[in-house]
């Protein structure tokens, strides 16, 4: 039976140097309660310190907002109002709030979101790694189930690669000696090796917990991998704490709602500060996000008419009916809405790495949920689906472009961001579609710079490595470009835009053009659309 106690008691229980274990997405699943008194214990008596934090997914808010977005009113009627200008300090930002010295090695698919650890990152106060999403996930599985690590092809090629850069990413990562995954031959052919580790702590929330310490995730976005961590925890002699908003009397809990249970829970902290109990970086609570409600799908506003729009519009003609479609975060997400607005959300399955199968995946601040989900997967069995080839389509963002067909998102001079399952997802999806701008803008100097350049920083996704088989489309407002015999190749220009002049002029270097150069479809450029089903029904 697990004990109960508060947040305090719960940061003391954590000893110098130990490896922590996280789950979640954003801030579904973080337990914040815990990590304020995490960082006030630090700032108070110096420990714990030197922590190596583990987690998969992004935990952290991107510092954009406020902390009362979405906020219940009725939950504290006497709080402050909301300030707009009010920069965000949550998730995995409380940690780095603390200072240099709490967090000595970060391991995580995406960091960007906890901005406050990217700064220690930066100055090499902290080892920063960056491995694929679902190979973390899984990863757990593999330590819990007392399994040497996980051997996969995800990553070849990549900046994961031990050829490439071992997924370090900075000098503190490469100085430390810690070698995160390797380079082995397995009858033949090459795979990548991510060897298991140690968990001393796994600190998890869930909504309720009952009086023996059963958790459940009733309110929650994402049914995260909580389990899989409080598993390997265990397995390897080490604690589990889980934060709650609620209690319950024991065995008045659904048998079937029950995420994590009694045995593996060492630790219960109520915490029902609504301000600790987040279901999305934007959301106090959704119902529609976690099966609640069905909220109307005329009530999800559609997107202004910009570039972006036109980029999701010609991205949205790749797709058929009943195809099943990943949306990554930013842009890609976006295309949810496009989708609705023509109305074919019933025709595909829009899906995210998070597990949600079906309805309106949500974009930021709130990516990783879904507004009337079908069905939500664990993250464990979503990236088994995703590795075993159970995509059609994806669609994911541009971060940088080169001439091999290579696309960096996870790095951008000393902005440090990851890959969260952008490399997971590429390796094993049927035709995957990158969407983003043909240049970017400074807005410091008002400026454009190029985002198609001769060389990307770092390998996010490698054209070399790319199947035959695979369709990768590069989609931008003024052109659109195909890998082709690993090469990025012209094969469609805006609607009155000289390739040379307004495209080709704007890269740095010079592409492939197709002998059959085609004009991108001048109604895509109307305000007005309503021709998705030419395509879709096809």
């Amino acid at each position: 039976m697990a004990k109960f106690i508060t947040p305090q008691e719960a940061a003391k229980l954590i000893p110098d140097g130990a490896t922590v274990g996280f789950a979640g997405m954003g801030l579904s699943g973080w337990a914040e309660g815990v990590a304020c008194a995490i960082r006030d214990s630090f700032k108070e008596t110096g420990h714990p310190c030197g922590l190596n934090i583990k987690q998969g997914s992004a935990l952290g808010d991107w510092g954009y907002g406020n902390q009362f977005i979405g906020w219940d009113r009725s939950r504290n009627p006497n709080g402050p109002d909301p300030d707009p200008s009010t920069k965000c300090v949550r998730g995995m930002n409380r940690l780095g709030e603390a200072g240099p010295g709490l967090v000595a090695k970060w391991t995580s698919a995406h960091v960007a979101s906890a901005y406050t650890l990217c700064d220690q990152i930066r100055a090499n106060q902290l080892a920063s790694f960056c491995l694929p999403q679902g190979v973390i996930i899984n990863l757990w599985r593999e330590i819990g189930a007392g399994r040497p690590g996980l051997i996969t092809k995800t990553g070849l090629g990549t900046f994961v690669d031990p050829r490439v850069e071992g997924g370090k990413m900075n000098e503190a990562a490469r100085q430390c000696g810690d070698e995160v995954v390797k380079l082995i031959n397995f009858e033949g052919e090459e795979y990548l090796f991510y060897p298991s580790f140690n968990v001393d702590v796994a600190i998890l929330r869930g909504t309720i917990a009952d009086e023996n310490g059963n958790i459940s995730f009733e309110h929650e976005s994402v049914v995260n991998e909580g389990f899989a961590v409080a598993n390997a925890a265990k397995h390897c002699g080490g604690i589990v704490i889980v934060q709650v908003e609620y209690l319950a009397k024991k065995e008045t809990l659904n048998p079937k709602d029950i995420k994590i249970p009694c045995n593996l829970v060492d630790y219960v902290v109520w915490d029902d500060d609504p301000k600790h109990c987040w279901q999305a970086e934007g959301n106090y609570w959704e119902p529609s996000f976690s099966g609640h409600i069905r909220k109307p799908l005329n009530a999800i506003e559609p997107l202004p008419f910009d570039d972006r729009k036109i980029i999701l519009r010609r991205a949205a003609m790749e797709l058929r009916k009943g195809n099943i479609v990943n949306l990554g975060v930013g842009m890609p997400a976006e295309m949810a809405r496009v989708i609705n607005e023509e109305g074919f959300t019933n025709d595909i399955i829009m899906s995210t790495e998070s597990g949600m199968v079906g309805g309106v995946p949500s974009a930021l601040p709130s990516f990783g949920s879904a507004f009337n989900p079908e069905a939500i997967l664990t993250p464990n069995d979503m990236f088994d689906m995703i590795s075993g080839g159970g995509l059609d389509v994806t669609c994911l963002g541009i971060g940088e472009i080169d001439k091999d067909g290579n696309n960096n998102v996870s790095r951008m001079g000393s902005r440090v961001t990851g890959p969260g399952g952008f490399v997971d997802i590429t390796a094993s999806t049927k035709t995957v579609i990158f969407v983003g701008t043909l240049c970017g803008f400074n807005k410091k100097t008002q400026t454009e710079f190029p985002k198609f350049i001769d060389k990307v920083t770092q390998i996010s996704f490698s054209g070399k490595y790319a199947p035959d088989t695979q369709s990768v489309l590069y989609i931008t407002e003024k052109a659109v470009f195909k890998l082709i015999d690993h090469k990025l190749t012209l094969i469609e220009v805006a609607p009155g835009l000289d390739p040379e002049k307004d495209v080709i002029a704007k890269m740095g270097f010079r592409p492939a053009v197709s002998p059959d150069l085609k004009e991108m479809p001048a109604e895509i450029f109307q305000e007005k659309w309503g021709g998705l089903g030419k395509t879709m029904l096809a």
